[in-house]
């Protein structure tokens, strides 16, 4: 039986991520303009719009990689931008998830080290660290390449590692940058499907970019930037009809084989 160590951060996920009057200016370019934002735990929002809208740059500045002119971002009671660069760099570590387009795995690490690393960074013996990225990679299915490196992965196989390495750690949020957009439909459709369904079986909330309205449909809420503003905030087609927030944090975890 594999065993999933409870992190620390599957505490307390009834905190929602919550965004007030975020504006940012690029130059002469108003990227952000008074947008506000609730996302609770266990939820999934896509963020969609044309290319320019602002969306990739909300994204970063829920995530506090981008500060915002003003406004502000809070995890809970805790606001990013209160934090010193040392604290928000940690948060992000420990706190956040980040899956990109293209995956961004270490090329020359493992797909077991790669999922390895975030636990290490944060502490973790190497000993618990590698079991616990061994958990994640089975209960995503590609235990089998868990030796390959990146370039032996199929893009598929590349982005269920990475959505491994984003969850190892148990985030209350994690960020998806066009998760799909490099791959085909129906690994896509898998990766999209795996994605949201540990989202709500774990409590995470997932804010995720994309042009694909296929990816979108598997949000519960689909929301619109045009002009740096949000434009519509409706359910996604397909959404489920389960509230996503119904998750708590005793459910999120637990000491059996992952599933």
């Amino acid at each position: 039986m594999t065993v999933i160590d409870p992190p620390e951060t599957a505490r307390g996920r009834g905190d929602a991520l919550s965004a007030r009057g975020l504006t940012k200016t690029f130059g002469q370019t108003e990227a952000l303009r008074s947008i506000d934002l609730d996302v609770e735990a266990g939820e999934v929002v896509a963020v969609m719009g044309p290319s320019g809208s602002g969306k990739s740059t909300l994204l970063h500045t829920l995530a506090g990689v981008v500060t915002p002119d003003s406004g502000s971002v809070s995890l809970g009671d805790v606001v990013l931008s209160e934090l010193p660069e040392d604290e928000r760099a940690r948060l992000r570590l420990t706190e956040f998830g980040f899956v990109f387009q293209f995956g961004q795995l270490l090329p020359d690490l493992t797909a077991l080290d790669n999922v390895t690393l975030p636990l290490l960074l944060t502490g973790f013996s190497r000993r618990r660290a590698r079991r616990q990225a061994s958990a994640w990679l089975e209960r995503l299915g590609v235990e089998a390449s868990r030796d390959q490196v990146p370039r032996d992965l199929s893009g598929g196989q590349a982005q269920r590692v990475a959505i491994a390495r984003a969850l190892v750690t148990g985030p209350r949020v994690v960020f998806a940058d066009e998760p799909t957009g490099s791959l085909d439909s129906l690994a896509a459709e898998n990766v999209m499907a795996t994605l949201t369904d540990l989202a709500h079986d774990t409590g995470a909330s997932i804010v995720v970019v994309t042009h694909d309205p296929r990816t979108a449909a598997h949000a519960d809420r689909e929301i619109v930037v045009r002009d740096g503003r949000i434009s519509t905030g409706l359910p996604a087609w397909g959404a489920r009809a389960t509230p996503a927030g119904g998750a708590t944090a005793t459910s999120a975890w637990s000491t059996e084989a992952p599933r």
